[in-house]
């Protein structure tokens, strides 16, 4: 790749006052900073290093922190890269044009004592090391590069990439060669021999953890396939083991039919460069083996490939070839960014296990693995499966995923839709019956409300608001209180029947004993001067007359009620025997002595009133 390592070193002299230093590197035009390995040390005393961005904004990088002069002066002695320095590595994929640090004092823990060791407070010591990536200037395309006389991409088999992070354009060599491609020849067939189809070694451990490692990779020399395939498993007391592709970089899964690599980075490490090794101060050496890892840009999995050759090329080479699995094919590796890597092995369609080892690739059953194929019997073969009917007098079912016999199938269908057909009439016959109750309902409060307005209850609750008296005295009884009364006009509550009518014996809600008058009709013109009467015979307390509790006006003819008499009627206390002469005679005194009294009243609660 296009990269360098730089390394460099300064030393900001400490000011008596000043508390906020600042350093500003730029490499130059055509060189891009790689923040992701920036690797900082910064030894000094009470500390606070910031990244600063283009926008201003500042990132803590970290804090140099030292607890007393005479410990930190002990520790340098020993360690200079210990207590009172500062040291990380950023691993955000970033490309800068210029790398710009703060250096802050803490004024709050700064020690201010003599101290035998001046580079720890006299001064900021700084080393910087980081991935420098160039470009060449000038064109902003290949295609017009190319035209140029200076064009840099002079070897055969070399080609142009316009790289996303700097102006200009890098060249590289084609697809199967490797080498210089800025000179003559550079470029030179690249023949990846590096893969062995088979463990050199027997008995090589497969697990680590609760990872199975399998061929081609390996946890020891000789297990894997190539060098670059060796995996590391790093046992502790304390932890669980961890897989390992190198220092920088956990596994955290292996799947091997896909191609794929499930990762976690070391932030502190650098893990980015995931074809690289990490040597043993933290900094990323390329490897000799080819770079078979696309490189996921920080994702959770990589795809890999297992040689830096075509799928034609590697099965010209037999003995290198990978896919020794008999039912295996080979796909080509291919990055968005690099382009082609190589290629790596995959079951056929209808087998699935390891391509990488003789005969790794078994059979699936496709039938039992996914239910519904076919709709009909499901046959598995060979890397496939075949569909047949259903035998006869039998049919597939949908919800079973098979063939059942047609007669159990329609009494089945039979007893659902029965069921179902039965438990919708009932649900329905139900709905019905409830809304002809409640239209039933409606209708008799309405009817009730029209006998109401008709039979003057409005009149009469005028008179009774506005006369005291009347209000404590006269009430006007519901159908339903009355239907409650009488036991819904019960035949045995009848106590008498006469020409007008019929009187029923009522126990009200409070448990008083009342005469309820039914009579079988009333004239029309009469309903307002009823209503009047009722209004003053509801204020008559006479030892000799029925007291008149109130009336009902929901019904087509008004219903009265009368206090209850039980010894009988005045006939019968003054004449036993049976006479209907005297009982004619009685009526009409009795009537005739009642409507002289209601006349008087009347008259007399008219005037009150100023009727």
């Amino acid at each position: 790749m296009n990269q360098i390592i730089v390394k460099f070193s300064k030393t900001i002299l400490v000011k008596s006052g000043v508390d906020v230093y600042n350093m500003s590197w730029t490499p130059g035009n055509s060189f891009a900073v790689l923040e992701s390995i920036m690797i900082l040390s910064v030894v000094a005393c009470d500390l606070d290093v910031y990244l600063v961005h283009r926008n201003g904004d500042r990132t803590l990088l970290c804090m140099v922190t030292c607890p007393s002069i005479h410990m930190a002066e002990q520790v340098y002695n020993q360690e200079p890269h210990g207590p009172g320095s500062c040291d990380l590595t950023r691993s955000t994929l970033s490309f800068v044009r210029t790398i710009d640090l703060q250096f802050v004092h803490r004024k709050a823990s700064r020690i201010k004592t003599q101290s035998n060791l001046s580079i720890l407070w006299d001064e900021i010591n700084i080393n910087f090391e980081t991935f420098l990536f160039w470009s060449i200037p000038g064109k902003t395309s290949c295609s017009s590069s190319m035209k140029d006389n200076n064009y840099s991409c002079i070897s055969n088999h070399s080609q142009c990439m316009v790289p996303p992070y700097l102006p200009g354009y890098v060249c590289r060599c084609s697809r199967g060669f490797e080498g210089n491609p800025y000179l003559l020849d550079g470029c030179s067939p690249d023949i990846d021999n590096g893969y062995s189809p088979r463990p050199r070694k027997e008995n090589c451990s497969g697990r680590c953890g609760t990872i199975n490692v399998e061929f081609p990779f390996g946890l020891e020399e000789a297990c894997s396939a190539r060098k670059s395939f060796q995996l590391k498993c790093s046992s502790h007391s304390t932890k669980p083991p961890i897989l390992r592709l190198n220092p920088a970089i956990e596994v955290t899964y292996i799947n091997v039919s896909d191609g794929l690599l499930g990762i976690k980075y070391d932030s502190t490490l650098g893990g980015m460069f995931i074809n690289s090794h990490v040597n043993s101060v933290g900094t990323p050496s390329e490897s000799q083996e080819p770079k078979l890892y696309v490189d996921p840009l920080e994702s959770a999995s990589v795809r890999w490939a297992v040689a830096n050759l075509t799928c034609q090329d590697a099965r010209d080479n037999t003995s290198g070839y990978a896919c020794v699995s008999t039912d295996s094919s080979c796909p080509g590796v291919i990055s968005s960014i690099e382009g082609y890597v190589g290629y790596r092995c995959v079951c056929l369609p209808g087998f699935e296990g390891n391509p990488y080892i003789p005969d790794g690739c078994i059979d699936i059953d496709d039938c039992a693995q996914t239910p519904g194929l076919c709709k009909g019997i499901c046959q598995n073969t060979i890397g496939n499966y075949s569909c047949t009917k259903c035998p006869d007098h039998t049919e597939y079912d949908i919800t079973k995923m098979q063939c059942t016999p047609k007669a159990k199938q329609n009494l089945f269908l039979g007893i659902i839709i029965g069921l179902s057909t039965g438990f919708g009439l009932l649900l329905l016959s139900l709905s019905a019956v409830l809304l002809v109750r409640r239209w039933k309902r409606d209708a008799e409060k309405k009817l009730r409300r029209k006998y109401f307005r008709m039979n003057q209850g409005l009149l009469l609750e005028q008179l009774i608001s506005s006369d005291e008296n009347a209000s404590e005295k006269t009430k006007i009884f519901s159908l339903e209180e009355l239907s409650k009364a009488t036991n819904n006009f019960d035949t045995a509550r009848i106590l008498g029947h006469g020409g007008h009518g019929t009187v029923y014996k009522g126990i009200l809600s409070n448990q008083h004993v009342v005469a309820i008058k039914k009579s079988k009709f009333v004239r029309k013109g009469e309903i307002s001067d009823f209503v009047n009467e009722v209004a003053i015979l509801s204020q008559i307390n006479h030892r000799n007359i029925v007291k008149l509790f109130g009336c009902c006006l929901e019904t087509e003819v008004p219903l009265l009620v009368y206090d209850f008499i039980s010894n009988g009627s005045l006939f019968d206390v003054l004449h036993p025997a049976d006479s209907s002469n005297i009982v004619l005679a009685c009526e009409l005194h009795q009537k005739l002595q009642v409507l002289c009294i209601i006349s008087t009243l009347r008259h007399q609660y008219q005037s009150s009133i100023g009727m």
